[in-house]
C-alpha cells in the first residue's frame, strides 16, 4: 500500500524548514514559541498553524511566501 499522501496545508513549523529558514524542528519550536516568527506580519506562535499557501513567513529579516498546492504531510 502506498503512502503518498498530500495534504492542502503545511504548518509553520515545517514550512520553516522547508524553506530552510531553520536547520531543526526543534529551532523551529524555539522561535515560534519565543515570538519570533511572523506570519502576515503578525506574530504566531501555533508550531501547528496550518498555511495553506500565499501566507508570508518573516523571521527576522528573511521573508518566504508560502507556495500554493499539495505538500507531503
Amino acid at each position: 500500500m502506498s503512502d503518498n499522501k498530500k495534504v492542502d496545508y503545511i504548518t509553520l513549523g515545517q514550512a520553516l524548514k522547508k524553506y530552510d529558514l531553520v536547520a531543526t524542528g526543534g529551532a523551529a519550536k524555539a522561535l515560534i514559541i519565543n515570538g519570533e516568527v511572523f506570519v502576515d506580519e503578525v506574530v504566531d506562535t501555533r508550531r501547528g498553524r496550518k498555511l495553506y499557501g500565499g501566507e508570508v513567513i518573516r523571521v527576522g529579516t528573511h521573508k518566504v511566501v508560502v507556495e500554493h498546492g499539495h505538500h507531503k504531510p
